[in-house]
């Protein structure tokens, strides 16, 4: 059977709510194409999962893992288009984030604070971040302390809380959370934006047919513009699908490599 999972951008309620709407459009819609589309996303498996999964249908990754792994093992379907500050087309980047009445005012206020990351194998929260920090690091330890929370959620939170000082949100979480849990980031402030890189791509498996594939981006693009779906597309703030290929994505990897050459190739 195959299997359907859009597990990166499920929250607040609303989003979580419109991301299961946008997929029963979008599945019917492959079902009347022809292709064996599932009517529900499979919400059993953690989001990292399903990306390698045998049955992969359909879902979403994070442009880090695809370069780091998932390249040759997935193929690329499109790159949402989201209209949210900090989004550039199909690029986005992460805001830092402080404590709206802290101290920190300058990005060398910064050393020596405690961070928070929401994970090692995250873009947004640890890549993007990691590249806008190596060149101020000089080649040492920038922070007192990391702590990984496991999500950006968290990672605000934790900022929000004292219990760290900084982090690295991605930008449609931010926007999100803006829109939907205002009180949430009620007491933070961005303080800098970190370079953009292509955002988070929608996937299908290795084994999927070109004419599959085809249909895939096809429905996919003819959903996202149907007007009688506009009303989910707004909740999610996406206005369309951009064609990316892996030359794009090096960028990310590229970010990588710099750090490392930077002598930053940790946050740390």
């Amino acid at each position: 059977m195959p299997l359907a999972s859009l597990a990166m951008y499920v929250s607040p309620p609303p989003v979580a709510r419109a991301t299961a709407a946008f997929w029963h459009a979008l599945s019917a819609r492959l079902r009347q194409a022809g292709l064996d589309a599932p009517e529900h996303m499979d919400e059993s498996l953690r989001y990292d999962q399903a990306w390698l999964h045998p049955d992969l249908l359909f879902a979403q990754t994070c442009g880090y893992p695809y370069v780091r792994y998932l390249r040759g093992k997935v193929q690329l379907v499109g790159t949402p288009i989201y209209t949210l500050p900090g989004c550039d087309g199909p690029l986005m980047c992460s805001f830092i984030i402080v404590q709206a009445e802290g101290p920190i005012r300058t990005v060398s206020d910064l050393r020596d604070r405690r961070a928070a990351i929401n994970e090692r194998g995250s873009n947004s929260g640890y890549n993007l971040f990691r590249a806008f920090l190596a060149p101020h690091a000089g080649g040492n330890p920038f922070f007192s302390a990391v702590l990984e929370t496991g999500g950006h959620r968290a990672s605000i939170d934790a900022v929000a809380s004292g219990q760290a000082d900084v982090a690295a949100i991605d930008c449609v979480t931010f926007g999100h959370i803006k829109r939907f849990e205002p009180e949430r980031v009620a007491s933070l402030r961005i303080l800098a934006e970190t370079a953009k890189g292509p955002g988070l791509p929608f996937i299908t498996a290795s084994t999927t047919s070109q004419e599959r594939l085809a249909q895939l981006r096809q429905t996919l693009s003819e959903t996202i513009s149907d007007p009688s779906l506009a009303p989910v597309c707004k909740v999610l703030s996406l206005s369309g699908i951009a064609r990316l290929d892996d030359r794009d994505y090096e960028a990310l990897a590229e970010m990588d490599k710099q750090a490392a050459r930077l002598g930053y190739p940790a946050i740390v």
